[in-house]
């Protein structure tokens, strides 16, 4: 396992990028993570040596590729432990995951009148989907709330699968609050009220072991581009018996067995998910950047990133004039910190921050519904990732002063 942190951090072509005279701080990983050398390697090599296209032609090129493409399926199955290799479906990002389940899952079981449980703490990519669905079929919707202390109220959504929902849909690791759901506990409770459970870790595969036979869930859905890996290529890992039931989410070319002029006939799983010409040089750069989160071990990563995340909430609880918001110390979270000036909008917070070469998110964070409950209109957010370090905490503290040197000090 190799925890050399400076080494790894040495991996990364884009941290070596100056604005404004001044390094690069780049703490947005939780949009999405940059790419070590080895990541972008492979997919130039994939280009410049293997293209061709998957499982549709029998000469070796195409042969090639084809392993190359099934080998990165094999590994993802593996380094998240799935139920099968065959439940491993390739997509865009998790966004794209979630709506086929809430289009094809939807459409073979839901009916007016069921129930759907998500959570106020949800991404708009675990919300907007469900709420089409429910529209769709005449479903209705209910949110778990989360306390001030950034936890889900756990009394709550055992009362809500008290009223037998069809389906639970819930985050792993909140990309708003940081917050670790018990996903584990949550998925055995949802089924034993005869739920259906999906799972967002698109905060979670990249940052910490994750068994998702363990947590047990139904359906768990990812993003490459959050895990080293390239943007526009992402998993939904499933169940085989619920993806057997499912109908299919796109038409075309290699999700078919068979073809008639009034009917059609549907290739085995995944193929029947993995509808036209496959994103094949991304599914191998995100094999890739598999083996290299695992030559790390992700028991490291872990806690790389969550040292990190409670150095900067030490740091920012010592300045009287912010505001944190998601759990407190001394709790597991994710590698992430939201916080606000108290008398700064968060975008001018994120503007100066960048005059430093500090790179934050300023916003929502697609989950407006968490602001609401947090009363805000949106928070700073800091996010941290395996080629962060001490240094960067450090850079993130004394960018704070650009903000109070513009803004002044905060009176109460």
């Amino acid at each position: 396992m190799n925890s050399d942190w400076a080494k790894i951090r040495a991996d990364f072509p884009i941290l070596k990028r100056e604005f404004y005279g001044k390094r690069l701080v780049y703490l947005d990983s939780a949009a999405t993570s940059q790419k070590p050398r080895q990541v972008i390697e492979a997919l130039t090599s994939y280009y410049n040596n293997s293209n061709a296209n998957v499982h549709r032609s029998l000469y070796s090129l195409a042969a090639e590729a084809t392993e190359l493409y099934e080998s990165s399926r094999l590994k993802l199955s593996q380094f998240l432990n799935a139920p099968s290799v065959e439940g491993v479906v390739f997509v865009r990002n998790t966004t794209e995951a979630i709506n086929l389940v809430a289009r094809s899952w939807s459409e073979a079981n839901l009916k007016p009148g069921d129930l759907i449980v998500l959570t106020e703490m949800d991404h708009h990519s675990n919300i907007v989907p469900w709420q089409l669905a429910a529209k769709r079929h005449g479903a209705t919707l209910h949110y778990v709330p989360f306390g001030a202390d950034g936890l889900l109220d756990l009394d709550d959504y055992r009362a809500a699968l008290a009223r037998g929902p069809k389906m639970v849909a819930f985050t792993h690791v909140s990309n708003a609050l940081g917050t670790i759901n018990p996903v584990q506990q949550m998925t055995e409770w949802a089924h034993q009220a005869g739920a259906t459970v999906l799972v967002d870790g698109a905060q979670s595969a990249p940052h910490m072991p994750v068994d998702i036979k363990a947590i047990g869930c139904d359906f768990y859905a990812i993003s490459g581009h959050k895990m080293l890996g390239p943007m526009g290529i992402g998993a939904l890992i499933a169940k085989p018996e619920q993806l057997q039931k499912m109908p299919p989410f796109l038409g075309g070319g290699s999700m078919i067995n068979r073809v008639e002029r009034e009917y059609s006939t549907w290739a085995e799983i995944p193929n029947k998910f993995e509808a036209g010409t496959p994103n094949c040089a991304d599914v191998v750069a995100l094999g890739a950047a598999i083996d290299y989160l695992q030559e790390i071990g992700m028991e490291q990563v872990a806690q790389h990133s969550q040292k990190l995340a409670q150095l900067a909430m030490e740091m920012l609880l010592a300045e009287g004039d912010i505001d944190l918001f998601g759990p407190g110390p001394g709790v597991d979270r994710g590698g992430l910190i939201s916080f606000n000036f108290k008398h700064v909008h968060p975008h001018d917070v994120s503007q100066l921050l960048d005059s430093e070469a500090v790179a934050v998110r300023a916003g929502h964070h697609c989950c407006q519904l968490a602001m609401r409950k947090l009363d805000v209109a949106a928070t700073v957010r800091a996010s941290f990732y395996i080629y962060n370090n001490e240094e960067d905490i450090k850079a993130l503290q004394h960018s704070l002063q650009a903000v109070r040197k513009v803004f002044g000090t905060y009176n109460g």
